[in-house]
């Protein structure tokens, strides 16, 4: 490649990275600037009156947030592990060859996709199922995920079928197959689905809204700071006088810093995650997409 491109791609690729990275950098200084000096506006990357004062509304006495902050591990780590489980078997049982319909619950699946019964079925079937203000709310509905299911099954497709067949030459049953020898080989796309699934968990917050609002217990950190928006976006352009209750319980803070501050609590546990499976990521999607 000439030197000139090199050079305008490198400087392309930095101009990207600037424009990706500056919104989040943004929201951080604005969280960890003084709330006054906040309304003045005009803050880039860094902060220009350091403070983190606007964190103090997660510690505070009578603060919902630790609790929904709880909660919502307590979910994406429940519904990661039983949505893996579920999607895995499924996709096991329509990888088999020799599973007589698979053909009809592949359509079945891939109908899914695209017609589903819309919000007021949905609720009917969760209310008849005695979900309503119950923690399995959060991974009932969870379980089985079309677009999850097929990636998963065309990767276990392209691990050589001889494996499944030399293991149940040795006397292997199905069950035997599927945990010690697939699960295994299956770790970069069950790495890549596992993150899928908990950044959709961990970042829900309508199922709260809908389902689970009644049951304090049940509240999430994404319903939470879904609630401190809306009182952010009632009250823009002042300064938030906080009411008890609402979990934001001390002196005046502009709705800006609490927003930004909430918000960066609310990302930095994906951030945290990400880098522990990022080397599964690429190869759990692309091998698992091509049919040779």
């Amino acid at each position: 490649m000439p030197p000139l491109a090199e050079t305008v791609i490198t400087i392309l690729m930095a101009a990207i990275i600037v424009v990706t990275i500056y919104p989040f950098l943004n929201i951080l200084a604005v969280s960890f600037n003084d709330p006054v000096d906040s309304v003045r506006g005009g803050i880039t990357i860094f902060p220009r009156v350091f403070t983190t004062g606007n964190y103090a509304v997660f510690f505070e006495p009578g603060s919902t947030l630790p609790a929904a902050f709880r909660m919502s591990v307590l979910r994406t780590v429940v519904g990661v592990f039983t949505a893996l489980f579920c999607c895995s078997m499924f996709a096991f049982a329509l990888s088999r060859r020799d599973f007589v319909f698979r053909k009809p619950f592949t359509i079945f699946l891939i109908i899914t996709m695209y017609v589903s019964g819309g919000l007021i079925p949905e609720f009917l079937l969760i209310r008849n199922l005695g979900l309503i203000d119950n923690f399995f709310v959060y991974i009932l509905p969870w379980l089985v995920n079309a677009f999850y299911v097929i990636v998963i099954r065309s990767y276990i497709e392209n691990i050589p079928f001889s494996l499944q067949e030399s293991a149940k030459v040795d006397g292997a049953n199905d069950l035997w197959i599927f945990f010690r020898i697939i699960l295994p080989l299956c770790k970069p796309v069950l790495a890549t689905m596992a993150l899928f699934i908990a950044v959709a968990q961990w970042n829900s917050w309508f199922d709260t809204f809908l389902y689970a609002r009644g049951v304090s217990w049940l509240s999430t950190l994404q319903f939470e700071l879904m609630k401190i928006l809306d009182n952010v976006r009632q009250m823009a352009g002042s300064v938030l006088q906080v009411t008890p209750g609402s979990g934001l319980q001390t002196a005046q803070r502009h709705p800006q810093a609490i927003r930004m501050a909430i918000t960066v609590i609310a990302t930095v546990p994906i951030l945290v995650v990400y880098p522990f499976i990022q080397r599964y990521f690429v190869s759990g999607i692309t091998l698992g997409a091509v049919k040779e």
